[in-house]
């Protein structure tokens, strides 16, 4: 009796699933009944709110509602476009014309002397030798151009060349023979022998970073005082046709008098310091190039004034005559020691931070000694000092893993360096070895 009311209901039903199609949809697929969650679109400016916040909790934005974190993300990614070494700018121009590209380069190699990789700063350094004097301006350019061509000719490693680094001592080499003429400004037969000289700093450079390649060492600005040196020594104060000035060594004590110290004189010192790389005793013009360098990175913004500060502070000491003190033959070689060491060649810790200001004391100690050297021989001593210390600095072995040489392949410019080197101490940390 059972059975046949169960089986009577169940052709029921199925006559009343046939009367009702709804009904039979509904009863071959009951999960659709259950109610799931709606989905909802998701606009562009919503997922910009997640992408800032990591929580993904949805943010309203308003219309009176700005997004500090967005003004802060902004800022940096525009200043990365100009500061720094531009590396964004120098892959856009691989599809540009060659020229664009070989000016580019030239203006690498111009900034490159206080080791900035970046063109607006080589623009500001032009700016700063023109208002120095254009003569001095012409002929550093006029180098930078004939080296760099020489080393594309000599099918030099493209990279370097466009980083400037086939350019940067021909720069030095120009204006310093510029500077160092009997002659004085415009003698336009100078262009010649500016050229020569500057077409053996590739040859320099080449040959010694084969040599200084095997202890991972930067060539600096030697194959600038070899040439420069090379050319005053065949020359001379007393060249009928391309005269130098006349270096002697001291022969009598300086009259030096303490209540004459000026600190308004000592404080223009300071920029007048950071000029003199480029043979610049405008405090202006040294102003300029503080800014170039600022504009790459502000660590070596900040290296280059302390090393100018403790060259002045390190002839202070000794009893140099102020003049050459004021004129700033005291800080230039401390403060490219000071940027080499704190953060460029080594990761910048506080370590290697001291290490800098040990190597800008050193630096300008060495400088007077070589100074008073290479006048017994009528050459000046230009960045001898420097270079010497320099490498004696990086060549010092430790077991301190916080003072850190950079691969020389990896070298950038401060900031990213110290990312280089936090990266590979925390690779290090996790590494099971």
């Amino acid at each position: 009796m059972n059975f046949n009311k169960r089986v009577t209901g169940a052709k029921e039903k199925r006559r009343m699933i046939q009367q009702d199609p709804a009904s039979k949809k509904t009863e071959h697929l009951p999960l659709l009944k259950t109610k799931l969650p709606t989905a909802k679109i998701i606009e562009p400016e919503e997922v910009i709110a997640m992408e800032d916040n990591p929580a993904g909790v949805k943010v309203d934005h308003g219309e009176n509602q700005v997004s500090p974190c967005r003004g802060r993300r902004c800022l940096p990614k525009a200043l990365r476009y100009v500061t720094g070494d531009m590396k964004e700018f120098a892959h856009w121009l691989k599809d540009r014309p060659p020229v664009l590209q070989f000016i580019d380069w030239v203006l690498r190699g111009i900034s490159q002397v206080v080791f900035v990789n970046n063109p607006l700063s080589g623009i500001l350094i032009l700016v700063g030798l023109l208002v120095q004097n254009p003569w001095l301006a012409l002929n550093g350019y006029v180098g930078t151009v004939v080296s760099t061509l020489t080393a594309l000719l000599l099918s030099q490693d493209r990279s370097a060349i466009a980083a400037g680094l086939h350019g940067y001592n021909a720069t030095l080499v120009g204006i310093l023979m510029a500077v160092y003429s009997e002659k004085g400004d415009y003698f336009w037969w100078l262009l010649f022998p500016v050229s020569a000289m500057s077409m053996t700093c590739p040859l320099f450079s080449s040959a010694l970073g084969s040599i200084f390649g095997k202890w991972d060492l930067p060539v600096f600005t030697l194959p600038f005082n070899m040439a420069l040196s090379m050319y005053l020594s065949a020359t001379g104060h007393y060249n009928p046709f391309f005269p130098s000035k006349l270096f002697q060594p001291v022969s009598s004590t300086p009259n030096v008098t303490w209540s004459d110290l000026s600190a308004l004189q000592l404080l223009k010192s300071l920029p007048v310091g950071v000029g003199q790389i480029y043979a610049c005793d405008n405090p202006w013009t040294g102003g300029i190039f503080l800014c170039a360098i600022l504009l790459s990175s502000p660590l070596m913004c900040l290296h280059a004034t302390i090393g100018s500060l403790l060259g002045i502070a390190a002839g202070l000491s000794l009893s140099a005559p102020f003049g050459d003190i004021y004129f700033g033959l005291w800080g230039f070689n401390s403060s490219l020691a000071c940027i080499a060491i704190g953060g460029m060649f080594m990761a910048l810790t506080w370590q290697t931070h001291l290490l800098a200001l040990a190597c800008a004391l050193f630096t300008a100690y060495l400088g007077v000694s070589m100074a008073n050297l290479m006048a017994v021989v009528g050459l000046p001593s230009c960045t001898w000092p420097f270079c010497l210390a320099t490498l004696l600095f990086l060549l010092l072995t430790t077991k301190n893993s916080n003072i850190y040489k950079m691969p020389l392949s990896k070298v950038t410019y401060p900031e990213e360096n110290r990312i280089f080197y936090l990266q590979a101490k925390k690779r290090l940390a996790e590494s099971p070895l």
